[in-house]
């Protein structure tokens, strides 16, 4: 779905939220992956993805949409577009699940962590 000046401030934050689980599913991360790279709390990622993000996010929303450039959400989060492979193999259904397979072997591989290079 293109986000639009015509959208209300919800709706472009349920599809940015829709779009980030996207994201985030084609990268085989779980929720709880993506909250630990990101060092945020398993429950920002779950309100971010559902929808149900901070005040905040909607302020910014309000000051976009005051300058007339809320359509650049599309620039800052495209929606992703899963390869022909991918549709193949999914048969035109959206994926759900991620493994966490890429996190557990970057963690088996000495992954990065918090203050590392200091």
């Amino acid at each position: 779905m293109k986000i639009n000046k015509l959208m209300t401030d919800e709706t472009i934050i349920r599809e940015l939220g829709a779009r980030l689980a996207r994201m985030r599913l084609d990268k085989d991360l779980t929720q709880a992956d993506l909250a630990h790279e990101a060092g945020v709390g398993i429950r920002t990622v779950q309100r971010l993805e559902a929808g149900t993000a901070a005040p905040q996010l909607t302020m910014f929303i309000r000051i976009l949409r005051a300058l007339g450039i809320v359509e650049h959400f599309d620039l800052l989060i495209p929606e992703p577009i899963p390869s022909p492979i991918e549709q193949l193999k999914l048969r035109g259904k959206l994926r759900q699940r991620a493994s966490g397979k890429e996190l557990a072997v970057a963690e088996k591989k000495g992954g990065w962590t918090w203050g590392e290079g200091e």
